[in-house]
């Protein structure tokens, strides 16, 4: 037979036993000692990691609930905007109207004022025109007769030439 080559491949009872109680005792010393602290520091890592996940979670749901508000602020001001806007425009035009309704308001009463004082200026001159007229028919009357006429054959003689005299075309140019 053939022995090993190697005096560590070689079976040895004594060394056999004495390699599995120094396992045994290094095994015991371990578990109690280094294994339980190092398995109590994984799961503290394990248990901050999911707190962070869960942190990060939380706040991603936050920034989109955020986001989302924002967005909507936006949409409410730019809404709000528009009303305003709309309002301003409105309010402008009715303004302009105003102001428009004013000046035309403004325009009529003046030309109504310069009817007025057309018409008024035209009485005036048809009255000084009708005494005149008066005025002519006496001297014509004293030259043609020769004679001076008392007050009621003027009265008489001023209203006859003046119902005579044709004032419609006058009159009808100030209408």
């Amino acid at each position: 037979m053939l022995l090993a080559a190697s005096p560590l491949i070689d079976v040895v009872p004594g060394l056999m036993i004495w390699t599995l109680v120094c396992f045994a005792i290094t095994f015991f010393v371990l578990r109690k000692y280094a294994f339980g602290p190092i398995q109590k520091m994984i799961d503290e890592r394990r248990d901050r990691i999911r707190s962070s996940i869960e942190e990060a979670e939380h706040a991603r749901d936050e920034a989109r609930r955020l986001l989302e508000e924002h967005k909507q602020l936006i949409g409410q001001a730019k809404s709000e905007a528009g009303a305003i806007l709309a309002e301003s425009r409105k309010v402008a035009e009715s303004q302009r109207e105003r102001a428009k309704e004013e000046a035309e308001a403004d325009r009529q009463r003046r030309l109504e004022e310069t009817r007025k004082q057309i018409d008024a200026e035209t009485v005036r001159a048809l009255e000084q025109i009708r005494a005149e007229v008066a005025d002519l028919a006496l001297l014509a009357t004293a030259k043609v007769t020769g004679k001076v006429l008392d007050r009621d054959d003027h009265r008489k003689l001023i209203e006859d030439a003046i119902g005579d005299l044709d004032f419609s075309a006058l009159e009808s140019d100030r209408v």
